[in-house]
């Protein structure tokens, strides 16, 4: 399967979620709501989630190998660059 559309629906300026994103796989299947997030080892893709009655999160949508994991990461986080570039480049 592969990544055919990457869309940065919102930049989030504060706070350590930066971006909210919606993959395109094969042109056929849409994953909404992954994150482009800060952490302490520099920014990281978060799969969508939601919360259990028990209050802890659960990803709802996940990659099944580290292939593709790199894959949606490097993708997600090439378009938030070239996103982010273009925010600052632009005039005001």
């Amino acid at each position: 399967m592969r990544i055919t559309n990457v869309r940065i629906n919102q930049l989030v300026g504060e706070g350590k979620v930066k971006a909210l994103v919606t993959v395109v796989f094969d042109g056929v299947l849409t994953v909404t709501d992954l994150k482009v997030v800060e952490g302490s080892k520099g920014l990281f893709v978060s799969m969508p989630s939601r919360k259990n009655k028990d209050g802890a999160w659960r990803d709802i949508v996940y990659p099944c190998t580290a292939e593709m994991r790199q894959a949606i990461q490097s993708a997600v986080l090439g378009a938030y660059d070239a996103m982010a570039k273009s925010e600052v480049a632009a005039p005001e």
